[in-house]
């Protein structure tokens, strides 16, 4: 197994994203601390996986992203660490909102829940990485519209749409990644992101297929379609990758 002997960190691993990411590091020999704001919310969404609660493989833990004082307390508490994934998504109640519909305060606070929180997480695995000198690896997930220009169409005859935020944050986060590594500069110290397509989550039958269309024939993907590509990053095999971006989209940004 890829990771055999390594200690991972997931954050946000009551997200649909972060379950599969929790379950896809177990079946590959890591070790997993996995967090999010609610013990009960990991519970309900490993059940549904099938993920054992193993403690000698598996710890859980209440961290809530967007409070720096228990984010720093906690990376402070950590002695053994190889690796951390960010699979937060925070938001507010108005988003979600087509683009004229935006106004600047949720604007404003959803780019600072989304971006922030992934400034935070970064900046405190680069201090653990500067206080305990061993190799170190963080996947941040991004995304296709943090690359390519949203494609409205596929939003026709849906009451969906692509937030504006959304694709802000995630364009940054990108960039955010190659200054992270720049700053550290540190063979030992990587940074890299996954940049999903669509991932399926009960969405409309009409927007599916629309999304098909775009891509090579997959269509929306599944959460666990993003597993390969960040255990990849998180191993030996990927040394010397850093403040890369891995697309997983089926063909949908070519």
């Amino acid at each position: 197994m890829m990771l055999n002997g390594k200690t991972v960190l997931v954050v946000g691993a009551a997200g649909l994203l972060g379950g599969e990411v929790v379950k896809g590091l177990l079946n590959s020999g890591a070790h997993v601390i996995a967090t999010d704001i609610s013990i009960d919310a990991m519970g309900e969404r490993f059940s549904k996986l099938d993920i054992d609660y193993d403690d000698e493989v598996l710890t859980l833990h209440q961290l809530n992203i967007l409070c720096e004082q228990s984010v720093k307390e906690f990376f402070q508490s950590l002695d053994v660490l190889d690796g951390a994934v960010n699979a937060v998504y925070p938001r507010n109640s108005n988003y979600g909102a087509s683009f004229f519909d935006v106004n600047l305060a949720d604007f404003n606070d959803n780019v600072n829940l989304q971006l922030g929180s992934m400034f935070l997480f970064s900046q405190q695995c680069a201090a653990f990485f500067m206080r305990t000198k061993k190799p170190f690896s963080i996947v941040n997930f991004s995304s296709i519209y943090g690359v390519v220009a949203p494609d409205f169409d596929i939003y026709n005859n849906t009451q969906m749409t692509m937030p504006v935020e959304y694709a802000a944050v995630k364009s940054a986060m990108l960039h955010l990644n190659k200054y992270i590594a720049s700053f550290v500069n540190n063979s030992d110290f990587r940074i890299n992101s996954v940049s999903p397509g669509g991932i399926y989550d009960w969405q409309p039958d009409g927007f599916v297929e629309n999304y098909r269309a775009k891509t090579l024939g997959a269509g929306m993907l599944n959460p666990s379609d993003m597993n390969g590509s960040v255990i990849f990053l998180l191993s030996e095999a990927s040394k010397y990758i850093n403040g890369q971006n891995i697309i997983v989209d089926d063909g949908f940004a070519l």
